[in-house]
């Protein structure tokens, strides 16, 4: 089985308080988080990774145990319409104090690391533990673990999250299969959750005033610039495209180079210049998967299905890059003599978080980090958080570096010193956030 590397803390362990500070109300035990976050990869990972699939076994397992390390705790734990794992705190918040939730998600894709959204629901979990010791009273807190952020077995990122606000599309989340053939609607209903009823899980976020999310950068930009934590100012815009081509499926010894139809070329053709497209207007494109037709090595595919992946800072920037990837496909059709033709699978606008809770989240950052500063920087993957805020709740992240930008990848991996300081300097920015 894989499991992350122990590492000796040592000089790289805890930094001393700065100055005379007086302790945080929110007195966090950041080891405590990395041991968890140990238990729950020896609990559900292999020699290939972390096999936390929503929907799967291994995912409940780990559920169970996350509920095994509540049960200790004053908290109410729910599960709500769309199957994400809610915990409140039971203890009494000062009158007129904010409702403030704080999460991530469990699950992984296959062969997956130790840290991807687990680290923010440990750090939430740990958060809780700490207001239950202290008995603090400054906001009413919220666990919540989203279901199937990562869309890993159907293809439908952020599941959990979009229905509780609002942004799924129960319709067609209902014509979604896995590689097996399994609807998303059967596998929902064997864990006990009824696909249509997914969007009554609204309730939930009626009266939050905010959502935070502590969350590995899975990008090489903290690492560059020195700085182990920083808290992006909101996530890209992404669209997700499948582009269809149709052309002749002929033999690959007698059908001459000139007289081809060939699908599997113009879809490569197509990858390539989606590339150069990306590169040109500073955007992002991921060709993640090609299907061809007969799909053998002794035939020209006759239809091949490229999916991509196009990512930009700016609404206005992607739509330009899909218009050019549009023209280039155009083009490439007709010189490979096949039909072409471009079908929307999925899209997030450009998210802006909170300015008030990112600047919490900044300000604990910078103080964490002391002479390293804290980058300014978007987010390039998909979040929860990002769904949270396109439905109007505040939101704000925090990200803690990772060693060579490496994630979803059993290779994923931050120091034990750069974990710890995020969990204080995110209980750091709920005192902020709770204060303002």
């Amino acid at each position: 089985m894989t499991t992350p590397p122990e590492r000796d803390a040592g000089a790289a362990g805890r930094a001393a308080p700065a100055g005379d500070a007086a302790p945080p109300a929110l007195a966090v035990d950041g080891a405590r988080v990395v041991s968890d976050l140990r238990e729950l990869a020896r609990l559900t990972a292999d020699e290939r990774g972390a096999q936390r699939v929503a929907w799967s076994e291994r995912w409940a397992s780990a559920r169970e145990w996350l509920v095994r390390e509540l049960a200790p705790l004053p908290v109410t734990i729910e599960r709500d319409e769309a199957g994400n794992l809610w915990a409140e705190l039971t203890t009494p918040a000062r009158p007129g104090a904010p409702v403030i939730a704080l999460g991530s998600h469990l699950d992984s894709v296959p062969d997956g690391g130790w840290l991807d959204g687990a680290l923010g629901v440990v750090a939430a979990l740990e958060i809780l533990r700490a207001a239950a010791r202290s008995g603090w009273d400054h906001a009413t807190l919220r666990l919540v673990d989203w279901a199937d952020e990562e869309g890993a077995r159907f293809g439908h990122s952020l599941l959990g999250s979009s229905a509780a606000t609002g942004l799924l599309d129960v319709e067609a989340a209902a014509l979604l299969r896995d590689r097996d053939g399994v609807a998303l609607p059967d596998a929902l209903a064997a864990h006990g959750v009824t696909l249509a009823d997914a969007p009554a899980a609204r309730a939930r976020l009626l009266d939050l005033d905010a959502l935070l999310e502590l969350h590995i950068e899975q990008g090489p930009v903290l690492e560059e610039s020195g700085a182990p934590l920083a808290a992006p100012s909101g996530a890209v815009a992404i669209a997700r495209l499948r582009l269809v081509f149709d052309g002749r499926a002929g033999h690959a010894g007698t059908t001459p180079m000139a007289l081809r139809a060939d699908a599997g070329l113009a879809a490569a053709r197509a990858a390539l210049a989606a590339r150069r497209l990306a590169v040109e207007a500073g955007g992002l494109a991921t060709s993640g998967a090609l299907r061809l037709e007969p799909g053998i090595a002794t035939a020209v595919a006759g239809h091949a299905e490229l999916l991509l992946d196009l990512r930009h800072e700016r609404d206005d920037a992607l739509a330009a890059l899909g218009d050019a990837i549009a023209a280039a496909v155009a083009e490439i059709a007709a010189e490979e003599h096949v039909a072409a033709r471009i079908a929307p699978v999925w899209s997030s606008p450009a998210v802006a978080f909170d300015p008030p809770l990112v600047a919490a989240a900044r300000e604990a950052a910078i103080a964490a980090n002391r002479s390293a500063g804290a980058p300014a920087l978007v987010s390039g993957a998909l979040h929860d958080a990002v769904a949270v805020a396109r439905s109007g709740v505040p939101t704000a992240m925090m990200f803690v570096r990772s060693v060579g930008g490496i994630s979803h990848n059993p290779a994923e991996d931050s120091s034990e010193r750069d974990l710890e300081l995020a969990v204080g300097a995110f209980a750091a920015t709920i005192e902020r956030a709770a204060r303002r």
